[in-house]
């Protein structure tokens, strides 16, 4: 797998594995955690989720920044693992939330996903930095034994950056299978068991008491009859255990990710002697050149800028509608699709596991002769068409079953509903086509910053694709909005048209970008 590449490749990717499946156990429960904790409604936990999605995207702009003017990379990706870890440690602390506290502990807990946001800032870009300066090297290296070999190491980087890409899947492969299992674990000892409906209901019950509505009391005691053999005596005091047991377990899965950043730290440590600097572009004498000479290096920079802030527009659009899998989708998977058996966090292992089975495929058809006819603009305009297939697929899903907008579907006695949710295979070819599309734009997204990017400004540049990926992350609202207002058939269709839109403009560019990245 690793032959022919830069050594240093596997320690690059062998510590982001460990970082992201920290990463991921959180991500998987993010928004059904803070709805189950503090009883908020969807729109607050997903727009909580939102600013910190973007803000760890945001943050790696000033992660680049930091690497770029200390020249210190290496330190600053320590750092970063090291205060990830302390977000996680705040997470980890099993604290019931009540009225009385909070007023202090919603807060505590945004702070410790500022902390998550703030690590990965440091982390994320600036790794995927070392990884760009390894391939420059690398084809450095080869240039001085001809052209022949210099054309050979240029066509190892877009796979190498899939290589990478994969590992980091490898880590969200596993991970969203942490927390349910813990909580799961938590929930049997104490004598319950998991039912994904009845904490919304239990903080209903603890807000409303007696007024809450026949009906919703109703449901609620057909779900407590589902979680536990004994008839409760007091359904306040039910509801207190039920929620504090469940949430305790997700806590404990937080533990999981402190041991993976400590983890992917010792592997960063042991490795770093392998892995480069990028290094500050060497400064050269006015009188070197010519002002012609000047002026086309000036144009030939603003041209390649140019270009990396046109992919990021389009990037911003992608990411806006992947990152779905972590609100409206999960909302979809927990409301829509049965998941007596499996749990709804565990839909988002579909995704790398898709990753992980079809990188080296996609990678051979990259490499055969007919997959050597698309550039990497090309291929990125692809991803974005095949994104909008998966929408379209679920539109016409959700139309053909006639499911009303979330809200309306919640509304409905609890038998009707089950007989209405779909079996898996709808969110099993959702996430096959977003995986698709992911191939096509994500690594070989970071492969074209690194093609493009000034030298000198290599962090930044990266720090600048996931800043792109921060403006999409900071819309994510605006889909469990649609999905709670409007029928689904409606909320997909939306993100259909956004994505058919993009691949539209992105094939307007080809030429161009073709040209300026030769």
């Amino acid at each position: 797998m690793f032959k022919n590449h830069p050594k240093g490749l596997l320690a690059a990717a062998l510590s982001n594995m460990g970082e992201r499946f920290g990463y991921y156990i959180m991500n998987a429960v993010l928004v059904l955690f803070l709805c189950s904790k503090f009883g908020l409604p969807e729109e607050k936990a997903t727009a909580i989720y939102s600013v910190f999605y973007m803000g760890i995207y945001i943050l790696s702009l000033v992660g680049g920044i930091i690497a770029d003017r200390t020249q210190n990379y290496k330190a600053t990706i320590q750092s970063g693992l090291i205060v990830m870890a302390s977000g996680y440690v705040i997470l980890s602390i099993p604290i019931l939330a009540t009225s009385g506290n909070i007023g202090w502990l919603l807060p505590l807990t945004c702070v410790a996903l500022f902390l998550i946001a703030f690590g990965n800032g440091l982390f994320k870009g600036n790794l995927q930095a070392i990884v760009g300066q390894m391939y420059d090297n690398f084809e450095a290296e080869a240039a001085k034994h001809g052209e022949e070999a210099l054309a050979a190491a240029k066509s190892r980087r877009d796979p190498g950056f899939q290589i990478f890409y994969m590992f980091i899947n490898v880590g969200g492969l596993i991970a969203p299978f942490v927390a349910p299992v813990l909580r799961s674990w938590w929930l049997n000892h104490n004598g319950l068991a998991y039912n994904a409906d009845l904490p919304a209901l239990c903080h209903q019950y603890i807000e409303a008491g007696a007024a809450m509505a026949p009906d919703a009391v109703a449901k609620m005691n057909d779900l407590i009859a589902l979680v536990t053999t004994t008839v409760p005596a007091n359904l306040a005091d039910f509801c207190q255990n039920y929620l504090a047991v469940f949430n305790t377990g997700v806590h404990y899965s937080f533990l999981a990710s402190v041991a993976a950043m400590l983890i992917s730290l010792g592997i960063f440590l042991a490795t770093k002697k392998e892995l480069p600097t990028p290094a500050r572009k060497t400064a050269q004498q006015s009188s070197d050149y010519t002002a012609e000479e000047r002026a086309a290096m000036a144009t030939e920079i603003r041209q390649r800028i140019y270009a990396l802030f046109a992919v990021l527009v389009i990037a911003v659009f992608f990411w806006w509608s992947f990152h779905q899998n972590g609100t409206s989708m999960s909302l979809f998977a927990r409301d829509f699709v049965i998941t007596s058996a499996i749990p709804p966090e565990i839909w988002q292992a579909v995704n790398p596991f898709f990753v992980i089975v079809l990188t080296f495929p996609m990678m051979w058809l990259f490499g055969t002769q007919w997959g050597r006819r698309f550039s990497t603009p090309k291929k990125i305009a692809i991803g974005m068409g095949i994104a909008g297939i998966a929408y379209l697929f679920m539109s016409v899903f959700c139309f053909q079953h006639g499911y009303p907008s979330a809200t309306d579907f919640r509304a409905l006695d609890a038998s009707t509903a089950e007989s209405l949710k779909s079996g898996p295979m709808v969110l099993i070819i959702y996430y096959f086509f977003m995986t698709v599309a992911e191939l096509f734009i994500s690594p070989l997204g970071l492969s074209f910053v690194s093609k493009v990017a000034p030298k000198n400004l290599l962090g930044l540049c990266q720090g600048l694709w996931l800043g792109a990926t921060a403006v999409g992350n900071g819309f994510l609202w605006i889909g469990p909005l649609m999905y709670n207002k409007i029928d689904i058939w409606q909320c997909w269709a939306v993100f259909f048209a956004v994505c058919f839109i993009s691949m539209a403009v992105m094939l307007g560019m080809v030429k161009w970008l073709e040209r300026v990245t030769k």
